[in-house]
């Protein structure tokens, strides 16, 4: 495969803010504009993944409306998984 190739690999990369474990019920009585808490911390790092495989860990940064995620650590990645 060539590097032009590769490129055009999609890659779905999500950020984990935190965790939350509620019963369904609750789930689907929330509406427009609830609150869900998460069990992470304004400060700690958040989990970055690409295809639902943990790559890196990052920071929060919040300037005016615009939201963005610096990385903090990278992570090894398991280069036998193909």
């Amino acid at each position: 495969m060539t590097v032009n190739a590769v490129g055009t690999v999609p890659v779905e990369i999500s950020i984990v803010l935190g965790h939350s474990v509620m019963p369904v019920n609750q789930l689907l009585r929330m509406g427009r504009g609830a609150v869900i808490e998460l069990t992470t911390l304004q400060d700690e790092q958040v989990s970055i993944l690409a295809n639902n495989i943990p790559i890196a860990y990052g920071k929060v940064n919040v300037e005016g409306e615009t939201i963005s995620i610096s990385i903090s650590k990278k992570l090894q990645t398991d280069t036998s998984r193909r």
